[in-house]
This record gives structure tokens, sequence and C-alpha cells, in this order.
């Protein structure tokens, strides 16, 4: 993932900037991409996480979206450019309500961004070794926001935040914003364990109840 050009911008203008680029009625993630231009791929994990950190749910973007951020992480992984197979480029996006989504979700990336500092815990950001294992990190993460509990209050959201503490510790190169996004993708996991195992339970003791 290469880093983004105005590095003394806040990323949270970045990113509004980018938004208010997203007017058309028959937006795709193509075009999303087209737009984001010079900024980087961090930049566009940022933007396709933004949407999930409001509790509404907009219908297909978390597979669209979940699927493209598993590819950017995959080509920060193998250093290769990005590619993203034609259906999923060309999948029409809702503009309208993906604006708004991402307009309100905006708030809380300035919120992290504040307490975002460079160069913290640099062990957690550089080198080879933990570039590979970030990445790895950053792909389960995308994984986990694929996962089939959009049913489910924060289902979306707790893995949306570990995949935009990882893009803002990689383009700050800020260890401690790392550090939290593999403490939220370990809540998320235990999360998903908690529903799994409660929806286990649930369905034994409704078997039971019906067929004792």
């Amino acid at each position: 993932m290469s880093a983004a050009t105005h590095t003394a911008d806040p990323l949270g203008d970045r990113l509004e900037r980018i938004i208010a680029t997203l007017d058309d009625s028959q937006l795709t993630l193509g075009e999303m991409i087209r737009r984001i231009g010079g900024e980087g791929l961090l930049m566009l994990s940022m933007l396709l996480t933004v949407v999930f950190l409001i509790p509404v749910s907009i219908p297909g973007v978390s597979t669209v979206f979940g699927a493209a951020l598993v590819l950017i992480g995959i080509s920060h992984l193998t250093g290769k450019p990005l590619w993203l197979p034609g259906r999923l480029r060309d999948r029409h996006l809702p503009a309208e309500k993906l604006q708004a989504g991402l307009g309100r979700g905006l708030v809380w990336v300035r919120r992290l961004e504040r307490v975002s500092r460079p160069g913290r815990l640099a062990a957690l950001s550089q080198g080879r070794a933990v570039d590979a294992f970030n990445s790895l990190a950053f792909i389960f993460a995308a994984l986990l926001l694929m996962a089939p509990f959009g049913f489910v209050p924060f289902s979306n959201t707790v893995p949306a935040i570990a995949l935009l503490f990882y893009a803002i510790g990689l383009i700050q190169r800020d260890g401690v914003a790392i550090l939290l996004g593999h403490l939220s993708t370990i809540g998320t996991v235990i999360y998903f364990s908690v529903l799994i195992g409660g929806g286990g339970y649930l369905a034994a003791g409704l078997w039971q109840h019906f067929s004792g």
C-alpha cells in the first residue's frame, strides 16, 4: 500500500474531499478507485471502511467492500498492483445512501486521527516481517467484515474499526494505532464466537423443546 501524497493534510480532510465527489446515481467501485487517484490504497481502504462505522446498514455494501478490502490487503502483502474482477469493479452502488453514510462515518475518522501520532511503537509498523503480519491481519479483518452477520448490531462496525485503525496506523506509521487494530480484531473474533455459541445454544434448546 502506498502512502498518500498529501501527507500535510489531515486524513479526515482528504477523505471529505473524496466523499464530496461521490454524487453519481450509477457509482461503481471502479469509479471510486478512479476518483481516489494518487491518494493510494490505504486511503481507499479508509473510504471503504468508513461507511460501516454507523449503525445503519446499506444492503450489499459489506460483501462488495469487504471483498475489495481483502484484495487491497493481498496487494499490499504481495507488493503487486490492486486487481479487481470485472463483476466487482463494475458493481453499481447506491451513491446517495453511500455518500450519506460516509459523511456520518467521517466523524469517527476525525476522532481517531486526533489520537494518532506518527512514529509511536515503531516496532509494530516497520520491517518486512512486521509489514507482512500486519497485511495478513488486515486481510483477516476484511474477511470478518464479510461474515454473514449483517442483521446483528455492530457485526460490521467492530471489524471496520479494526480496519480503520490498521489503515491509519500504516499511513501514519503509528504502532499504537496498529496495536489497537489488532485488539479490535481480537474483539471481533470474541464477539462472533459469542454470537455463534449463543446461536448454537439457542438452537439446541429449541430442538430439545420441540422434540421432547
